[in-house]
């Protein structure tokens, strides 16, 4: 195992220095600007989950009889105006409406949106900003209704800095970007490992390696340098990102903070870009093995690079489903587990469960490596079983 690491890190040594040195390495870093569409594309994807998630749910919290006209009243505009442009009405049951119980409810229950107490005459409205100032209108539009008056209803409002409803929407926010950003820095840098490998292949350098270090080596070594040179890019790409929101005076204070606090959301997003990559650079490591031609290469990496983007898809769409089969099922199917557990890191607070995700990708990354050395072996070195019982029965008959 120590001989197999010191191979690996010589081959990772060696892998790296040609790289970075390499006049294309500066071309390389002007990749980003071609895939910025995929973001477009996400943005459309997102906004749809922000609408499943956005359920706009208000408590109703005044007396019995006033709470049973505002119902009827919004059971009327809802057949013109329709379901989704008026607030879903919950009525909150032994309710005492004292602000400081509201703020409590607010602050504790993640299903409303705002809470109305007060008299249909004179409703209050307590909530976020946001959702106050979204809401008061149709709340206003409501009361009238119920009231049958022509006379418009002022809306009081109670703000509370931030309610449960309104944090989780910030979070969902921050998991959205955290998974448009991985499968990006992915789909970008994953397949320099595939075309690394097979130029060798050509030139008949892998051969030449294979004959001195063992292949398990070979392939973690050029695994780990590419994953070294990726970090490398997007130290660079940070830095110039960085400089650029400095110079135009970003907001910082306003991007919606992760459950597990930025430091961590940062460090997790490093690690789970770093299992992401090495689990499709380990794929494409296999089909490097296959693949004996540049056409060959671009036959069955076509398949996997579509595959990419629907698992990306399926942990994008499972943000607003946590504890559910299909969120459980993409944490647990590795390829789309890096995407699922960075957007559990934006939602929940636990930090446990992303040791556990980390080594079960990590253990899935060694299958697939020795999946693609046994290969490499067959289809390139012909040292598989295969290969042993043709040159036993070419022995035998002599041919």
């Amino acid at each position: 195992m120590i001989e197999t690491i010191r191979a690996a890190f010589v081959i990772a040594r060696r892998d790296f220095t040609a790289i970075i040195f390499s006049k294309s390495f500066f071309f390389f870093l002007l990749g980003p600007l071609f895939p910025l569409g995929i973001g477009v594309a996400a943005g459309g994807l997102g906004s749809q989950v922000s609408r499943d998630i956005d359920n706009s749910i208000v408590g109703v919290a005044i007396d019995r009889q006033e709470t049973d006209r505002l119902l009827a009243a919004r059971e009327r505009l809802a057949k013109s105006l329709g379901e989704k442009a008026l607030p879903e009405l919950v009525v909150l049951q032994d309710f005492s409406g004292e602000e400081a119980d509201i703020v409590a409810e607010l602050r504790s229950n993640q299903s409303y949106t705002a809470i109305l107490s007060g008299t249909l005459a004179e409703p209050v409205l307590t909530g976020s900003s946001r959702d106050v100032e979204r809401w008061r209108g149709k709340i206003g539009l409501l009361a009238e209704t119920a009231l049958s008056q022509p006379a418009p209803v002022t809306i009081q409002t109670r703000l509370v800095e931030q309610t449960s409803s309104s944090s989780e929407r910030n979070q969902l926010v921050t998991a959205q970007g955290g998974q448009a950003l991985l499968i990006l820095l992915t789909m970008i840098l994953a397949g320099m490992v595939l075309s690394n490998l097979v130029e060798e292949k050509t030139n008949k350098i892998i051969e030449i390696l294979a004959a001195a270090i063992p292949m398990d080596a070979i392939f973690l070594g050029k695994l780990f340098a590419m994953l070294g040179m990726a970090l490398v890019g997007i130290a660079v790409w940070s830095t110039i990102a960085f400089a650029i929101t400095l110079l135009i005076g970003a907001n910082w204070s306003a991007l919606p903070s992760p459950a597990v606090g930025w430091p961590l959301f940062g460090l997790l997003m490093i690690f789970y870009f770093s299992m992401a990559y090495l689990l499709l650079g380990s794929l494409f490591l296999g089909i490097g093995a296959m693949a004996t031609t540049v056409r060959e290469v671009q036959t069955l990496s076509m398949p996997v690079t579509m595959g990419q983007l629907l698992v990306f898809f399926l942990a994008y769409s499972s943000i607003t489903k946590l504890g559910q089969p299909v969120e459980w099922f993409a944490v647990l199917f590795p390829f789309s587990s890096p995407f699922a557990m960075i957007a559990r890191a934006a939602q929940m607070d636990n930090i446990w469960q992303h040791g556990l995700a980390l080594v079960w990708q990590g253990i899935f990354t060694m299958i697939i490596i020795r999946f693609s050395v046994m290969l490499f072996r067959r289809n390139v070195m012909k040292s598989g079983q295969a290969a042993r019982k043709k040159n036993l029965l070419a022995r035998v008959t002599g041919k």
